[in-house]
């Protein structure tokens, strides 16, 4: 990589790259030293230590959601990855998608958030085909915000819900019970297929002071849900265990029990990536690939190095670049096969392969280019005839069955009478419909911008994308902040007409700085908007994986038995 000046873009950029894995870091501590140390003190294990005794590997645990709820509940404190680990690794041989509360974040209760992230968690793995396990210790709901947690179809009672209907669908559920276990949470367990439990754990829908005020009876808590009374009087639990340790070889050896799948999710070995354990730095990320990707002859390397993404994309986004360099940083060298090149050329659409699996690539192209009939087409901007193209080609993808891969920096759909006299909104409606309709598996990552519609038909969250990666830098809104800061200040004008040009000044900028904020991408992941902030130079190991988990077969049968008489 070119030396850069310390305020090129590229220096820019890997700041914010510094930057986030720095914060990324500091929340993998979840509630830090003092709830390490009050779990170890009960003889337990931290959720992340648990994670990294249960897995074949621990640097390769491709995790989703650790920004969750970051800068969110702020008057009750901080809910570090809002208190649930969650990821795919392989245990066993097997591709599993783990759910591991941790008790150090508010003794692993859940808020809105943990609802979420868990409910995000169980849908990759049904659509992912992915055997979950869930290591359970958890106070049940964080009772101060129960009216955002209980009731509604997104929240805590879904989880539920989805644990019969995984069940149903032949996917095998784990459940390891280590620590608190209940209320309603208490049915997680029990709706999975092998239930473990480590003594000194409990598991019950009412805790003893809430029994003694509910019917006035006085009970102790091993009585009443501890490991041995569900083990020998209840039936409850399968298999009780001593302690952590024990717990986690036993699931360990039951998930070996699996069905050879012959292939895993995961790349070849020298393929994985710990996400954010390495900060990036000009000279590091020069040998990326080659770190990454190398080591199975089946592989052709990208033709571009890692680093050369940095050099093609800045921070602020404004440098133009031929999106197709960029492809050329993330796929096989030589795979490409760009479709319809010459028409609708605001955005790229091309077959190519990742790690020799085919995908079809829909990208935003990020500099200027000339329509025959239309003129100067600008960057990031989607026009009609691009719209057009990117139906047919996602059409096209469905009827060959090629998973897509959407590149995602855009600033929406042209605007103006030329525009829509074009019927632009009728070719964007298009997009809308192939995209809504699509049954492929769906990939996307967003390198830069994420404005408005242009969201949606780059396949965003609401278009049901198995995983959305972003960029450190990335942004997300309905339209970009300048533009945006400007409408939501008008608007307050109206009824601030009494302030001096001072005070309009300072309302101004703080309605600016607001919604600059709100377009950060790590607000936005901090929401689930997107799976995971990933790196730039990571990047193809990442998607290498996400293919390769997107394209699992679907479960080929389902168990079923007649009536039985209780």
């Amino acid at each position: 990589m070119k030396a850069s000046t310390p305020t090129s873009p590229a220096n820019l950029l890997l700041d914010r790259c510094n930057e986030v894995a720095q914060q990324e870091a500091v929340l993998r501590e979840g509630g830090g030293p003092d709830g390490l140390a009050r779990q170890h003190k009960l003889g337990r294990l931290f959720a992340r230590e648990r994670i990294a005794g249960l897995v074949d590997d621990p640097a390769s645990f491709l995790e989703t959601g650790l920004w969750a709820a970051n800068g969110m509940y702020l008057d009750w404190g901080k809910f570090p990855a809002a208190g649930v680990v969650t990821g795919i690794a392989d245990i066993a041989g097997h591709p599993c998608m783990i759910v591991a509360n941790d008790a150090t974040v508010k003794a692993g209760a859940f808020v809105p958030m943990t609802c979420k992230k868990l409910l995000r968690a169980q849908r990759i793995a049904f659509e992912c085909n992915l055997p979950l396990v869930y290591l359970v210790d958890s106070a049940g709901v964080f009772l101060p915000m129960q009216d955002e947690i209980f009731p509604d179809e997104d929240d805590f009672g879904r989880i539920f819900r989805n644990n019969a209907v995984i069940s149903a669908a032949g996917i095998p559920q784990y459940a390891a019970i280590m620590g608190n276990c209940v209320a309603g949470g208490a049915y997680l367990p029990v709706l999975c297929d092998k239930i473990l439990m480590t003594e000194g754990s409990g598991l019950y829908l009412a805790g003893p002071q809430l029994v003694k005020a509910a019917i006035g009876q006085e009970t102790d808590t091993e009585t009443l849900g501890g490991a041995a009374m569900h083990a020998e009087i209840s039936g409850t639990v399968d298999f009780k265990e001593k302690d952590d340790p024990a717990a986690l070889k036993r699931l360990k050896s039951l998930i070996g029990l699996l069905p050879s799948e012959g292939g895993s999710g995961a790349p070849p070995p020298d393929q994985t990536v710990a996400q954010g354990t390495a900060r990036p730095t000009s000279a590091s990320v020069s040998a990326s690939n080659s770190s990454l990707v190398t080591g199975h002859s089946s592989l052709r390397e990208p033709e571009f190095p890692a680093s050369r993404i940095y050099e093609l994309v800045s921070f602020d986004g404004r440098k133009e670049y031929d999106v197709r360099e960029l492809m050329k940083c993330l796929v096989d060298a030589g795979s490409i096969d760009e479709y319809k090149a010459d028409y609708g050329k605001s955005i790229v659409c091309a077959f190519a392969r990742l790690g020799g699996r085919p995908a079809g690539i829909v990208a935003n192209q990020r500099q200027r280019v000339q329509s025959k009939t239309a003129g100067l087409q600008m960057p990031g901007v989607i026009y009609a005839d691009s719209a057009d193209k990117s139906a047919r080609f996602i059409m096209d993808c469905n009827q060959t069955r090629v998973p897509l891969l959407f590149l995602q920096d855009v600033s929406g759909f042209m605007v103006g009478k030329d525009a829509e006299q074009t019927g632009i909104i009728r070719s964007g409606a298009k997009m809308v419909n192939a995209l809504s309709n699509s049954t492929v598996p769906k990939l996307t990552l967003i390198t830069g911008g994420s404005f408005g519609a242009g969201n949606y038909v780059m396949c965003g969250k609401a278009f049901d994308p198995r995983f959305i990666f972003a960029w450190p830098h990335a942004k997300y809104a309905v339209m970009g902040a300048a533009q945006a800061s400007d409408v939501v200040f008008n608007i307050l004008t109206r009824s601030a007409k009494d302030k001096s040009p001072a005070e309009l000044d300072a309302l101004r900028a703080k309605v600016k700085a607001d919604y600059t904020e709100q377009t950060d991408i790590r607000y936005g992941a901090a929401r689930g908007w997107v799976d995971a902030i990933i790196q730039p130079h990571d990047t193809r190991s990442v998607l290498l994986r996400a293919l390769a988990l997107a394209s699992r077969p679907a479960p080929k049968a389902s168990f079923h038995t007649g009536v039985l008489q209780v």
